[in-house]
């Protein structure tokens, strides 16, 4: 079993793929829903790490499944430049949690 993917924009998946992520899989966020449920329903990857601009293009249903999942655990990743939608505090808390805050 592999324990990491990605999937997003190309730009992403390029600085990714450079720190040594295999499985990163470029998709644009309007067609990319359909490859992250069949990540997801594959049971092959532990952690999915997606574009957060996916999330424009997801029902509310789906959105509360990713977010809530823990396995696989679903981390939205935002793009450079971007105005990051989740602190790093929320992320932090999601993944091992615990509060690291204040």
């Amino acid at each position: 079993m592999n324990e990491l993917c990605l999937i997003g924009e190309r730009e992403l998946v390029t600085g990714f793929k450079l720190v040594g992520i295999n499985d990163a899989f470029i998709s644009e966020p309007e067609n990319g829903i359909t490859e992250l449920k069949q990540l997801f329903n594959s049971r092959k990857y532990n952690v999915i790490m997606v574009s957060q601009s996916f999330e424009k293009y997801m029902s509310d249903d789906e959105l509360k499944l990713y977010t809530e999942s823990m396995d696989p655990l679903v981390i939205f990743i935002p793009l450079p430049g971007i105005k990051e939608e989740e602190s790093i505090y929320d992320m932090a808390k999601k993944i091992l949690g615990i509060d690291i805050g204040d």
